[in-house]
Formats: C-alpha cells, structure tokens, sequence
C-alpha cells in the first residue's frame, strides 16, 4: 500500500512504481475525498500497476474512483460512518453495481480494531475472532446473494496467532473463497518480518491464503522493502525454510505499530515508532504491549486492547492506557509521558 498522501500526485506516482517494479502484484491508494479521486485519474495514466483503492469511510469515493481502478477494497466496519440510516446491504450493494460497470473486484477487508460494532456486542470482550469472523461470512453470504462473486476477504490482526485462527476458521467455512493474507501493525523490522514470517507460514503450508500483505512502519523511500519482505517469506516456504520456531515472544515487550500508509497525518509518526521501540528497551522481559498507531482512522480502535496506546494526530499524539484516553501532547514531550506510565505498569507487575 502506498504510504504517500495520494494528492502529491509525483510522490504517489513514484512510490506506486517502485511497489511495482518490486514485484507488487497489486499495489493500494487510499481515497478519502474528492481530490484524492482527482489525483487518482493522473496517478493511473502514470503506471502499469493493478490498482487497488481503499475507501476509508467514505463508500461513495466508489463511484468517482472505480474507471480507474481495478479493485476496491471496503471495510464493513466502515459502512457505519456516513449515512447512518441506510442498512449495510444498501451501501454494499452501491458498491457492487459501481464494481458490475467498472469491471472492478472487491476486497472485503475486515480489521480487528474496526469490526462491525453489532458484532462486537454479541460477544465477550475476550473473543475478538468470532465478531471479525462472523462479519466476513455475513458480507460473503450477502455478495453471494446478489450474484457477485469477484471478491476476495481478508481478516487481519496485530497478533499472528490471532490471524492463524481466524483465516483458519474462515477457510474450513468457505474453502472456495479466496483469502487475503497480512497481520495488521506488525510494526518495524525484524519483529513485523517476523510476526508476519509466523501468521504465513503456518497459513500457507496449509493451503490457506492466494495474495499476501506485508505490512511494516517503513519510512517513504523503502516502502518497497515490505514487497522484498513478502517474496523473500513466499520463497522459503515454498522452498521448505520455514522458521516459526525463531517465534515471536507473547510473554513479553509487545511493541505493535500500524505500516507506514497515506492515512498518516504527520510523517513524524514514522520517526516516534522507532524512538518508541528504542526507549522501551529496558522493559523487553515485561507482558506489556504498546500500540503506536499512525492516524484518526484506525488509531482510537486499534489502541483500545494495548496496555499503553498512541495514535497520532497531525500535531499531537494521543496517549491512552488500557483505553482510557490520558490527554494528547506534542509530538517533542510524548517518550516522557510514556515513559512514566510504562514505569508504572512495571511497577505493578
């Protein structure tokens, strides 16, 4: 997924062919607004890549987007935030006649910090699958009933173990339905190689899963190690290499972090990532985990379940504790505010 914003049309177009000439198969661009759509039209006369836009929350983009596009991807979680009084099958189904005029495919792209929240009620704040799962089939069930079938889903987590189980329960429902496989926020290398190296392998050497994602918080100019990332993994399993036994450790410092994509509304989010990573050092034996989320859109959700959790806005970060929201500080103070909450957690271990 390009990490630029999409209206630096130059920038957007550079890194869509460097994506491309790594050997992304489908390269991503969000589309939030109406220049973002404007800037879409010059971006696709500029590359050779199979485009894929994602819609954030706003479905209607669909319409302005899908003539230059080759798939659109949905969150069903996202269906809920702009005209609230009609059903999720009415907006599904605009999508669908957009992608039946545009020769498009959909991605059902369900996520585990944006989930469907009538799901979420069903069940036990513990189970964070079966909601995710439970909306995937549904969507499926419905695409199906209204004759479409160009549409792939994906259901996708920090936590790989998580991903395993979830695109494993998927598949034993619907085996004919292709699956999309990443694990969301696995953050910087080596430790979102390796998450992601853990959620693949065990999926792939099961049959599970046709496209792949790596997702890492990479800065602009190697974005396209994430492609380098993924083939390098598809290659040693298909060569028989795999390493799940160099695991990662659950038990212990979990620094979560969302890739480096045009939702970000301050690229400096990129930088505190790292700076996260090496002031927590000192605390790698502890059961923590830190989410460092990169924008408005999946931040609050995504830093609900993190012991401490940082989304980032585009002059400060927000800084909540087990999902209590604590205050929001400049992007220079936040590592100290941080660090004193960290220290208390350690404390009452």
């Amino acid at each position: 997924m390009c990490a630029t914003r999409t209206q630096d049309i130059d920038a957007t177009i550079q890194q869509t062919n460097a994506l491309h000439d790594a050997g992304a198969g489908v390269v991503r661009i969000a589309v939030d607004n109406k220049k973002d759509a404007q800037a879409l039209i010059e971006i696709r006369q500029q590359t050779q890549a199979i485009l894929s836009v994602d819609l954030q929350e706003n479905y209607r983009m669909a319409a302005l987007v899908a003539p230059y596009v080759d798939k659109i991807r949905y969150n069903p979680g996202h269906l809920y935030h702009h005209e609230k009084k009609k059903t999720w099958q009415e907006k599904v189904q605009y999508l669908v006649d957009i992608a039946n005029d545009n020769d498009c495919a959909i991605r059902v792209g369900v996520n585990c910090g944006s989930v469907d929240p009538d799901k979420l009620e069903k069940y036990a704040g513990q189970d964070s699958i079966t909601p995710m799962l439970e909306s995937a089939l549904e969507h499926c069930e419905f695409l199906d009933s209204i004759g479409f079938e160009r549409y792939c889903v994906s259901l996708k987590d920090s936590d790989p173990q998580t991903v395993i189980d979830a695109n494993i329960r998927f598949a034993e429902a619907r085996p004919e339905v292709p699956l999309h496989l990443g694990v969301t926020e696995a953050g910087m290398p080596p430790m979102g190689v390796i998450k992601t190296r853990i959620a693949f392998e065990q999926l792939i050497s099961k049959g599970i899963g046709d496209t792949v994602r790596v997702s890492l918080t990479l800065p602009n100019k190697v974005k396209a190690d994430e492609v380098i990332a993924g083939h390098e993994i598809i290659d040693d399993i298909h060569a028989g290499r795999v390493r799940s036994v160099v695991a990662f450790d659950p038990d212990k410092l979990n620094i979560i972090s969302c890739p480096s994509c045009s939702r970000v509304e301050n690229e400096a989010f990129i930088e505190l990532a790292q700076d996260v990573k090496d002031m927590t050092e000192y605390a790698e034996e502890h059961n923590i985990t830190i989410a460092v989320m990169g924008c408005r859109v999946n931040g609050p959700g995504e830093t609900d379940d993190a012991d401490l959790g940082l989304w980032c806005g585009p002059k400060t970060v927000n800084l909540k504790r087990k999902g209590e929201k604590l205050g929001a500080f400049g992007y220079d103070t936040i590592l100290d505010k941080l660090k004193i909450e960290l220290d208390g957690l350690i404390a009452n271990q």
